[in-house]
């Protein structure tokens, strides 16, 4: 290794070093991420510890209270509410953080190509988003839920194309800066592609906004699907999630059964609190890397 690769390396260990640091000295972001890993954990290991049924009815064990058999109780048809939790959560985060990343994806695109590219195309391409943002995502997704009905990748696909607006305006902004750099003045000079200037150069260097953003958009995601499944437009039976759970349980709430209402909207809230913090302490992170 050279000396000259050999320092670029120490540097790229001091940088992370830096952002880890200060990443861990924001004591909510921590937080944050110890109840994403704890939500992970949760409905990953916890359907194989906490082993319960969930396709089957059993009307005779309906509306029980927690107790040993049932620590948070079951619903109307004998579900196990917590082994119930552990599912629905599953499909919950996996279209949450899903529609996130392909949300945040298809922003950075067209941000990027838009910001880089300029003039007649950039204009078109940006007063169409403009035109998006003007429009809620929530009426659209509840409009394309309502004519196609949704499973786990419908959903997926549809909060996905209806959220990635905010994203390219973020990276629209940050190209525009980016491409004024000396590395991209040389890389057209030597006639080098759009394609390379924005895959090697601009992507690369906007990686803290991107990253930030994702995390965000997760956090939407998530609420996207609980307000969808509550009014009834969300995944199908015998599939739930926790907005699905929410709206199941609110004819139960006057009679006092509160393990249907409490365990899904804490999980819902916990999260949604959990990816803000944890983009909050990456975008306080990654400022401190740009001074």
């Amino acid at each position: 290794m050279s000396a000259t690769s050999a320092a670029a390396a120490q540097e790229d260990r001091r940088v992370k070093h830096l952002l880890l640091r200060r990443f861990m000295r924001n004591r909510v972001a921590v937080v944050g991420a110890c109840i994403i890993i704890v939500f992970v954990l949760f409905v990953i290991i916890g359907p194989l510890v906490y082993r319960t049924n969930q396709t089957v009815t059993d009307l005779a064990s309906a509306n029980l209270p927690p107790s040993l058999d049932h620590i948070l109780g079951t619903d109307a048809v004998g579900h196990d509410e917590l082994g119930r939790l552990m599912y629905g959560g599953a499909i919950s985060l996996t279209v949450g953080l899903s529609a996130g990343i392909l949300a945040t994806i298809l922003g950075v695109l067209w941000g990027a190509i838009a910001g880089y590219v300029g003039g007649i195309v950039e204009s078109a391409m940006m007063r169409l988003v403009d035109a998006g943002i003007a429009i809620p995502a929530l009426f659209l997704l509840l409009v394309i839920s309502a004519i196609v009905t949704p499973n786990v990748v419908g959903l997926i696909l549809i909060i996905g194309f209806t959220s990635w607006l905010v994203p390219s305006r973020l990276l629209h902004a940050e190209t525009l800066h980016l491409k004024e750099a000396d590395s991209i003045a040389t890389l057209r000079a030597f006639g080098g592609s759009h394609g390379r200037a924005i895959g090697h150069h601009i992507l690369p260097n906007a990686m803290s906004t991107i990253v930030v953003a994702a995390t965000f958009q997760v956090a939407d995601a998530i609420l996207l699907i609980a307000y969808v499944s509550y009014l009834g437009l969300g995944v199908q039976p015998p599939q739930i999630d926790w907005g699905g759970m929410l709206s199941s349980g609110l004819t139960s709430m006057y009679s006092g059964r509160w393990w249907l209402i409490l365990p899904p909207g804490l999980s819902i809230i916990l999260v949604v609190f959990a990816c803000n913090a944890v983009g909050d302490g990456l975008r306080d992170a990654f400022e401190v890397r740009g001074r």
